[in-house]
């Protein structure tokens, strides 16, 4: 897996138990969904359609930093499932995994839209294809 986001944990983002929390986790974990998604798929319109279980292992307190990984599970017609993992930078603990999360690649008219990808592709080589 590959961790592509990094965020420090402030005050704001503590519960009542001074530990990070959860809503605000997810929240990244579906901002970096949707950004990875947008960048695979070539298109900003994409949805969040499902998130699979979320199995909490750790928390976070103030003044870490919580590192998210995604990575490509499947790619379907309209859509792209990806996995992730949040975890302590510093000492690597898992604060969190979800095996599911299912992006949905969106026309302009609102509906789901085939993207005929079929395998992760590097901005650097797209960046070679068009040379």
């Amino acid at each position: 897996m590959r961790f592509h986001t990094r965020k420090w944990v402030k005050p704001e983002d503590l519960n009542a138990n001074e530990t990070l929390f959860g809503g605000r986790l997810l929240g990244w974990i579906d901002e970096e969904a949707a950004l990875y998604s947008i960048i695979q798929l070539e298109n900003r319109k994409v949805v969040t359609k499902y998130m699979s279980e979320i199995n909490f292992m750790s928390s976070a307190k103030q003044g870490d930093i919580v590192e998210i990984g995604i990575e490509v599970v499947h790619f379907g017609k309209s859509s792209i499932t990806l996995k992730a993992e949040a975890r302590n930078k510093m000492n690597r603990v898992t604060i969190l995994t979800i095996d599911q999360i299912i992006m949905v690649n969106l026309g302009d008219d609102g509906k789901p839209k085939p993207h005929g990808k079929t395998k992760i592709e590097y901005v650097k080589d797209r960046l070679g294809e068009a040379s």
